[in-house]
């Protein structure tokens, strides 16, 4: 490629860049290469290096710092990968590589769910097992459907397929960005039918249903996500017929007023010689409360390291 050419694309990629949103921030990639990031909901993301950590926390307290900020980003040079007027980078390592609070978001922006030649395809015809919230002490940011192992998992929407890869917590797992600029997720797979980067079209098999990963059963672990930030699928499909419940998804900050119930959340780490009513005693509150809480009883055993919600 000529010298001119390759100036000419860098003057392009800075002007959308600072043109992209008046609440989005990106960071001179010289901090550290726009790969190398991952951050996602507790319990469900990937193990990181030192590297990877310190980006992350580079790039979150930006956010912190700054209350107009939806989104902060590393951009790379993947111009041609679906949304990345939204996205500006693409990670193909990372399942969570996203900074974002959406809860702070002015506007609404709107997501086409049944284009013409772009319309939804349901993943799987399966009962509801695990829904979207909270889930005994933890948030659940996905949603269960029922399968047998084998069973044909389908992609929902026309994209390119981002993540493939095994996880200690989501097993074989497949991640698709989205030509509407959704991201999918599919975990659990038994089998992955796609490889990064390959496009795919809605109802394409990208794999089959399994148990693989943190997992009691077959099942297929399903999430949907902008910008990183968890859409609960219940919001957008009507489980029991398998169709989208609007042509349209409004995105806005009460789409993720969830968080903040989330973000209220504390909990306690059981150290030697803890009891429940040691630990209701220190947070002023009651034995009955923290079972409540946690889905145990007064008799159950207290494990040194697990997390007690008291909150």
């Amino acid at each position: 490629m000529k010298k001119a050419q390759v100036l000419f694309i860098l003057i392009f990629m800075m002007w959308s860049v600072m043109t992209y949103s008046q609440n989005s921030e990106v960071i001179p990639p010289t901090d550290i290469p726009g790969d190398t990031l991952s951050v996602g909901p507790e319990d469900e993301t990937e193990e990181e290096t030192i590297t990877e950590t310190v980006a992350v926390l580079t790039l979150a307290e930006r956010l912190k710092a700054d209350p107009n900020l939806v989104y902060v980003c590393i951009p790379d040079t993947f111009i041609t990968v679906p949304s990345y007027e939204s996205y500006l980078f693409w990670d193909t390592l990372n399942v969570h590589p996203y900074v974002s609070d959406l809860t702070r978001m002015k506007d609404s922006l709107y997501i086409d769910l049944n284009a013409p030649e772009d319309y939804y395809h349901h993943p799987i015809c399966g009962k509801v097992n695990s829904d979207f919230g909270w889930r005994k002490w933890k948030y659940h940011y996905g949603i269960d459907l029922d399968l047998n192992v084998g069973d044909s998992i389908y992609s929902a929407f026309d994209g390119k397929v981002r993540i493939v890869k095994r996880s200690k917590t989501y097993g074989k797992v497949v991640v698709v960005r989205h030509n509407n600029g959704l991201e999918t997720l599919y975990a659990h797979l038994s089998k992955v039918n796609v490889e990064v980067n390959q496009e795919v079209k809605g109802g394409d098999i990208i794999g089959l249903g399994g148990s693989t990963g943190r997992s009691t059963g077959p099942h297929l672990h399903f999430e949907m996500r902008y910008l990183g930030g968890a859409i609960n699928p219940n919001d957008v499909i009507d489980f029991n017929e398998g169709l989208v419940k609007n042509d349209t998804l409004v995105v806005s900050s009460k789409l993720y007023s969830y968080l903040l119930d989330v973000r209220q959340v504390r909990y306690h780490v059981v150290r030697k010689g803890d009891t429940l009513g040691k630990i209701a005693r220190k947070y002023g509150t009651s034995v009955s409360h923290l079972c409540k809480l946690n889905h145990m009883t007064s008799r159950t055993i207290l494990r040194i390291g697990r997390r007690i919600r008291y909150t």
